[in-house]
């Protein structure tokens, strides 16, 4: 049985986030509202474009390509879909799925494009009348991965009509409604505004009230329970906090078995003060939250490693990044890190252009400009194909190198930094 889920909708205006379609000018950063959805148990995000002319569809386009450059959780797009390059523009900003109007009459043969050449688990199609229904009843199962159902009066009549799974619009936080309607078997999910509002309905909590209630949900199903963990004499099991995706180390804290269960629960990392005797929610004063990637259990079971997404990057009291800044000794040392070291380079070659050095060839390449720094990368690729025909990978080595440092001087001539290319990647 698969999962059901919990469905946020982001609505895009100038490539900024808006409460939705009726409340436009109230304006918010629409990456920190996809960071929050992808941290506190969304399992899918709906992106709808309410651009009023191409510049601005444009805009929204690269809006919904850098939600999806930031975040793990799939996306689905839609808004102004007019042709079948509109569907290709949101699977390449990396969208999973593309959603259609069913209100608009050229849908219906939109669908059938789309669908043969993209494949039917790539659409869906949101409806508030049943007249589509029964324009597509033929074809529809065969090329509708799913429905959106914003009018809940349709329930009714779509149940002898399709089988093609829904996910429905809900208006009220009404768990006794939810979980009924989540128990059918044709109701893939839900959304509705209290679902956005993420501030005020706590998405993890109610998985896991769901989950109580015999629904499967995507929530944390733990492999390791308290008990198979090797607790010290004060009952307590250290944890070392990281973030997961630069790995840096951010804390060490501990915790009580009501720590370890209250986290796995709602998802955010909680802790118990050895201090204050009491267990402590990390970042509910201060804002800076832990939610939870990852917990791992070392090889001797008495210490976890807690991966996390630390919200406003400060994970230490004392307004640091990370507590560990009190430096005792240190040895200089070649850094092997791949990433590091491309970071590393790319950073020298920034602090270049800002700050020019005389006799720098960095500099003397900033200065000629971007035809010259074209011609160099073009150069260098050509060198890397000669090299590979040569036996000794010395030379393959070299010339790599040679074009990766002028890749990287082009990268930061476009604005572009590692961790841009290395979330295309990961998103590939």
């Amino acid at each position: 049985m698969e999962h059901k889920n919990i469905v946020a909708t982001i609505y895009l205006k100038d490539g900024m986030a808006v409460p939705n379609s009726k409340e436009t000018d109230k304006k918010t950063d629409v990456l920190e509202l996809a960071r929050l959805y992808n941290d506190s148990g969304i399992d899918k995000i709906i992106c709808y474009d309410l651009s009023t002319d191409d510049e601005e569809h444009e805009k929204n386009i690269l809006a919904i390509r850098e939600i999806n450059r930031n975040i793990e959780i799939k996306t689905c797009g839609g808004g102004n879909i007019k042709r079948l390059e509109d569907v290709k523009k949101l699977l390449y900003a990396g969208c999973i799925e593309v959603i259609l109007n069913g209100s608009k009459p050229e849908t219906v043969e939109l669908l059938k494009e789309a669908s043969a050449r993209f494949g039917s688990e790539k659409l869906l199609v949101s409806l508030t009348t049943i007249d589509f229904i029964f324009k597509t009843k033929e074809f529809l199962e065969e090329n509708v991965h799913e429905l959106v159902i914003y009018n809940r009066a349709l329930l009714d009549s779509l149940e002898g009509i399709t089988d093609v799974p829904y996910i429905v619009d809900v208006e009220e936080n009404n768990f006794d409604d939810i979980a009924s309607l989540l128990r059918s078997e044709k109701i893939r999910g839900i959304s509705g505004s209290f679902i956005n509002n993420v501030e005020d309905t706590d998405i993890m909590q109610l998985k896991c009230e769901l989950s109580d209630a015999g629904i499967k949900m995507d929530n944390f199903e733990p492999k390791l329970s308290w008990s198979d963990l090797k607790v010290g004499s004060d009952g307590l099991v250290p944890v070392i906090v990281q973030d997961y995706q630069t790995s840096e180390v951010l804390m060490l804290a501990y915790m009580n078995e009501e720590a370890f269960n209250t986290t796995i629960r709602i998802g955010k990392m909680t802790y118990y003060s050895r201090s204050r005797q009491e267990l402590w929610i990390k970042g509910m004063t201060s804002g800076h939250i832990q939610y939870v990637k990852s917990l791992t259990a070392d090889c001797d079971f008495d210490t976890i490693l807690a991966k996390v997404s630390q919200v406003g990057g400060i994970a230490c009291h004392t307004g640091a990044p990370n507590c560990f800044f009190n430096e005792i000794i240190k040895k200089e040392y070649t850094e092997r890190n791949p990433l590091k070291v491309f970071e590393s380079v790319y950073d020298v070659i920034v602090d270049r252009r800002e700050h020019p050095k005389e006799g720098s060839y960095t500099n003397y390449l900033f200065d000629k400009g971007i035809d010259k720094i074209l011609k160099k990368v073009g150069e260098e690729a050509t060198e890397i194909v000669i090299a590979a025909k040569n036996p000794d990978n010395e030379e393959v080595k070299y010339e790599m190198s040679d074009f990766l440092y002028h890749m990287m001087v082009l990268m930061v001539e476009k604005g572009v930094t590692w961790e841009d290319v290395t979330r295309e990647l990961a998103q590939r």
